[in-house]
């Protein structure tokens, strides 16, 4: 049996998973913005679970992480520093524990299922953005680091960070809903051109077979997809030419069968 920890900036997901990837347990609570507040609210999670004996965890950290120490060194929208919480929730778990980024891990998860496809850009909208790139199936190195949500563009006539714009957060700041309450096709192509702006420079500087987009924002594919393609259009020239973009299979769930993936290929055979 193998645990999923998914930390994000307004919710933790806890699950477990049997050898074949199957889900049996979940348990979800809202991320409280201290550090120490989450770990005691993971302990009792973790010691409601049915499941007591687990072969390894992984889990998944919304920003910077020092991979070789297991301290996540910044969290995108959590106001924790530098947190041993692989060495943290080892101890809760009392298993070997994997930490990674949390949109590499849904971009691990989601590349395995489009076999198709060589290399693969992952884009998650949620409450911030972030970006993962997988090559055959491995979390590229030379973009395991990379913060596309943080990209510094133009908006408005100002440089703006990407994530600030164009996110789930900006969204509701903006229109005062979220995704799931907006159904005007005005509304979801003044999105698209946000996000277009944030794509394009990925599409160009990585050049990917397929973009596949996930996270809370992700689900409702079909109301942005067509907008979303319009305005990537402006853009399509030999030199930069645009990839397939497809929903992610499990939009919400991807980060923690990435978790499992990972954790798996590292320890599963121990």
């Amino acid at each position: 049996m193998y645990v999923g920890v998914d930390i994000g900036g307004s919710k933790t997901l806890i699950a477990v998973l049997d050898d074949a990837g199957v889900i049996t347990e979940q348990i979800k609570f809202p991320t409280p913005e201290d550090y120490d507040a989450f770990l005691n609210e993971a302990s009792k999670v973790i010691s409601g679970l049915q499941t007591k004996e687990f072969q390894a965890a992984g889990v998944a950290a919304p920003g910077k992480i020092n991979r070789h120490d297991g301290i996540a060194t910044e969290f995108g929208n959590l106001h924790w520093h530098n947190v041993p919480i692989q060495a943290d929730l080892e101890k809760l778990l009392a298993c070997p524990v994997v930490l990674e980024n949390d949109a590499n891990l849904a971009a691990l998860s989601e590349a395995m299922l489009v076999k198709d496809y060589e290399k693969v850009l992952y884009v998650t909208i949620s409450t911030g953005i972030g970006t993962g790139v997988v090559i055959k199936q491995a979390i590229d190195p030379v973009f395991a680091d990379s913060e596309g949500g943080q990209m510094a563009l133009e908006y408005n006539g100002k440089i703006a960070i990407w994530e600030d714009f164009a996110s789930g957060k900006a969204m509701v700041e903006r229109y005062g809903k979220k995704a799931k309450d907006i159904n005007d096709d005005a509304t979801w192509h003044r999105i698209a051109h946000d996000w277009a702006r944030g794509f394009i420079e990925l599409i160009a500087l990585i050049q990917p077979d397929v973009i596949i987009i996930g996270g809370s924002v992700g689900v409702y594919f079909d109301k942005y997809i067509e907008p979303l393609e319009q305005e990537l259009s402006v853009y399509d020239n030999p030199m930069v030419p645009i990839p397939p973009i497809r929903q992610a299979a499990r939009p919400e769930l991807a980060v923690i069968y990435g978790c499992y993936d990972l954790a798996r290929s590292k320890y599963g055979h121990n």
